[in-house]
């Protein structure tokens, strides 16, 4: 596929006007664009890309060893079967991804380099004018649109959270964060601290060990880990019996669906078993007189943080030769040859990776208006996690914690389309979302509840984002398997919807 060829596009100083305009072409972008081509024969649309090609996340993070840390069966798309590894490089899922682009001639709606800076609602008019700037020319491009589709992730991917320790910059080797990798780090026979517990860090851990002198992953607390194979044995019988990849597909997703559906109600259910399982197979790897307590036996209940699968264990194996150690304390401060610990151990260190999270970025550094007025987007009320009272004609894309983020895409993808057929049936330029009678009375609630789920870049941007309510249509439940059903039955003429 040839991406310069999406670049050939109509002059930017003519207004272009498309029926419905994507942010992003990563994994949800990419989705929509399939979704609309498909289920919405004839619409027009253009997808506005900041980067100089597809992939969101896979493109832009360049650290070692990047991979999912979501199996591709749910990952990848419903409509794509997936046929590798479970657990994918992030080399792999572009690759995926590219085929989708190429196989649906998605690649002439793409327009890449396209940076957009505000995004202005007009009620006389029922449109969206968007002013970006391509980042190859630097020419200012103006494209109004009925509708928009926000599929630009959650959050900034050119500037990871670092936080402000003392004295790093006194520290003469090199820091870096896992989101602005530099390509040319040289870390062979070097001394590594990574610091941070999360998918990052148990990804570059055993990337870099062995090849690094030592590596230290530095934790002020630890993480649950789930361990496994990377393969799914129900995939191989059935390729053994030469089973369709399609049906495969289906029917992996589907086991795979479920028995995370069961791990989560039990880590709810049965909190210290599922804990203590867990721990077990750790032990199993580490050895008895390995210290579970200290390093990888958290304060929370299971699944109150996203789990991440570590395949074929490698990291523990890396633990478990001596390539690598973890080390449980918080920082002190960081002098010329390390980092100092509250316990005053110090950690000599040539090269500081930072695996610290993100910044919440929920509209893409967008600014958007309302006729108008600057919208306040903490404001409003989310209905279902996709549309947001006082915001017409649009829709977000807002994933799931405990299960793969493309299983939404997939669920946001068919709604939009059948509720723009549904707008063009009904002769409607506009809709929006609006709390019923019944639902003036409701209580209205944060985003999500720190007792269900409380990673640090959601506890950190909570203020940025929509409110919820307490029924199921007014809030994010983070529950896949209700809302496979409930989003195919959504009532389009309920009265939470308001068409003109």
């Amino acid at each position: 596929m040839s991406e310069a060829a999406t670049l050939e596009k109509p002059s930017p100083q003519q207004a272009e006007h498309v029926d419905v305009l994507i942010v992003g072409a990563g994994i949800s972008g990419v989705g929509g664009a399939y979704h609309l081509k498909v289920q919405c024969p004839g619409t027009s649309f253009a997808v506005l890309e900041a980067a100089e090609t597809f992939g969101g996340t896979w493109w832009t993070h360049k650290y070692p060893g990047i991979r999912s840390d979501s199996d591709l069966h749910t990952f990848g798309y419903r409509f794509k079967p997936w046929t590798g590894t479970p657990i994918a490089t992030a080399d792999e899922i572009r690759k995926y991804m590219g085929d989708v682009i190429e196989e649906n001639g998605l690649d002439r709606h793409i327009r890449y380099r396209h940076t957009i800076h505000s995004a202005r609602w007009s009620g006389a008019e029922n449109r969206w004018t968007i002013e970006a700037t391509r980042g190859d020319t630097g020419e200012a491009v103006t494209i109004t649109a009925g509708f928009l589709w926000m599929c630009q992730g959650y959050y900034r991917h050119n500037h990871g959270y670092m936080p402000d320790w003392a004295g790093k910059e006194r520290f003469r080797g090199a820091l870096v964060h896992t989101e602005t990798w530099p390509e040319d780090l040289d870390y062979a026979g070097k001394r590594v601290v990574v610091i941070g517990s999360g998918a990052s860090a148990a990804t570059i851990v055993p990337a870099m060990a062995g090849k690094a002198a030592h590596v230290t992953m530095l934790q002020r607390s630890p993480t649950y880990f789930r361990t496994g194979r990377n393969a799914i044995e129900l995939a191989e019988e059935l390729r053994k019996l030469q089973v369709d990849e399609t049906w495969i597909h289906e029917i992996v997703r589907r086991k795979i669906l479920l028995e995370q559906t069961v791990f989560t109600e039990r880590c709810f259910a049965e909190p210290e078993k599922v804990k203590a399982e867990m721990l077990a197979n750790l032990r199993s790897i580490l050895g008895p007189d390995y210290d579970l307590d200290t390093h990888f036996t958290p304060s929370y209940r299971p699944w109150r943080q996203r789990i991440a699968f570590v395949p074929d264990a490698d990291l523990f194996q890396a633990v478990a030769r001596g390539d690598a150690s973890v080390v449980t304390d918080e920082i002190e401060h960081f002098d010329e040859t390390g980092i100092r610990l509250k316990s005053g151990q110090h950690l000599e260190a040539d090269i500081v990776v930072a695996a610290t999270g993100f910044h919440l970025n929920v509209l893409g550094d967008i600014a958007f208006e309302i006729d108008g007025r600057p919208l306040a987007f903490h404001e409003t009320v989310t209905y279902r996690g996709m549309m947001f009272t006082g915001i017409p004609n649009l829709a977000w894309v807002f994933g799931y914690f405990r299960a793969s983020w493309t299983l939404r895409a997939d669920l946001v993808g068919d709604f939009v389309c059948r509720l723009l057929k549904h707008m063009e049936a009904k002769g409607a330029r506009r809709v929006e979302v609006a709390l019923r009678p019944e639902d003036r009375d409701m209580p209205i609630l944060p985003w999500i509840d720190p007792e269900n789920f409380n990673p640090g870049y959601l506890m950190r941007g909570m203020h940025l984002l929509p409110k919820r309510g307490d029924k199921p249509e007014w809030q994010h439940t983070q529950d896949y398997w209700t809302e496979k059903d409930a989003f195919a039955a959504i009532d389009l003429d309920d009265a939470a919807f308001v068409y003109r």
